[in-house]
């Protein structure tokens, strides 16, 4: 039977409560928000989106691990005041994190947004001479495997060119074909060819380098499928891990980041120790 990828992809519709999750990210960023009285938020390019705000751990320093979080929303929706919470978990075990902006399709394209988010990681290089680990959500899933996969000598020799040495992606897309199929390549106008070139799962990575890819239990066949698939194309060149989040949907699988102690949280806060130990 022909995969329908219209209903694969329609995470809204295969969770009617979306709405009421979205505005408890609201409530929950605002809180985390209110309750951090050094955040930063910083202009790391010209536009308005182009935003990272810095949610500072209580002893913040040169020695501070770092985390980038990227939101997701199709490239195209949602806000990093919708994720602030996602840095309450981190910051309560000692992790700085930067959660992060970018201009949404179709006004720009994704290309564009991949550009943007080299820039916020170039911008964090120099402003912290930090490696650090980058967490992405959906569409930042995506964002955050590129950020893995960058040479970043190449962009920038002022750079180490393990700028970022691991990645946690949570229910990301790594193969954008499917997506020339749908009604959301409305605003995000792939083709054939960019959605290949802009597919991670086509994408070398360096090296060493470190993905956890994660999902939850309760999304569709096909994210099931995105996940796997960049976990076994970039197994042997990459450290890689799949892991499927038990009764978590493609919305409420990215809430564990907002507890101290969750498994989620335990994780990630790992790998940024692990990033923050590779010395200058």
């Amino acid at each position: 039977m022909p995969i329908d990828y219209e209903v694969e992809y329609d995470n809204r519709a295969r969770v009617p409560e979306h709405p009421e999750i979205f505005a408890r990210w609201y409530r929950e960023g605002e809180a985390h928000r209110n309750a951090s009285p050094r955040l930063e938020r910083l202009a790391y390019g010209a536009s308005a989106r182009q935003t990272l705000d810095i949610f500072p751990a209580p002893a913040d320093g040169p020695a501070t691990p770092l985390m980038l979080f990227i939101h997701g929303g199709w490239w195209r929706s949602l806000e990093p005041n919708q994720f602030s919470q996602t840095a309450k978990g981190a910051n309560a075990n000692g992790i700085t994190v930067a959660v992060a902006g970018y201009d949404l399709c179709p006004a720009v394209s994704i290309a564009d947004i991949i550009a943007q988010m080299r820039a916020a990681c170039l911008y964090l290089w120099r402003k912290r001479r930090q490696r650090f680990l980058a967490v992405g959500h959906s569409a930042g899933g995506h964002l955050a495997a590129w950020m893995l996969a960058t040479e970043w000598k190449a962009l920038a020799p002022d750079a180490p060119n393990d700028l970022v040495p691991a990645a946690y992606a949570i229910s990301g897309v790594y193969d954008l074909t499917p997506l020339t199929r749908i009604s959301v390549n409305a605003d995000l106008k792939l083709t054939e060819k960019t959605a290949h070139d802009l597919s991670p799962i086509h994408r070398p990575v360096p090296a060493g380098r470190v993905l956890d890819a994660v999902v939850g239990g309760l999304e569709s066949s096909e994210f099931l499928r995105q996940t796997g698939s960049i976990v076994d194309s970039w197994q042997g060149t990459a450290v890689t891990r799949y892991e499927e989040i038990a009764g978590k949907n493609h919305f409420d699988v990215v809430d564990p980041l907002a507890a101290a102690d969750s498994a989620m949280t335990k994780r990630v806060v790992e790998l940024a120790r692990q990033v923050q130990a590779i010395a200058l």
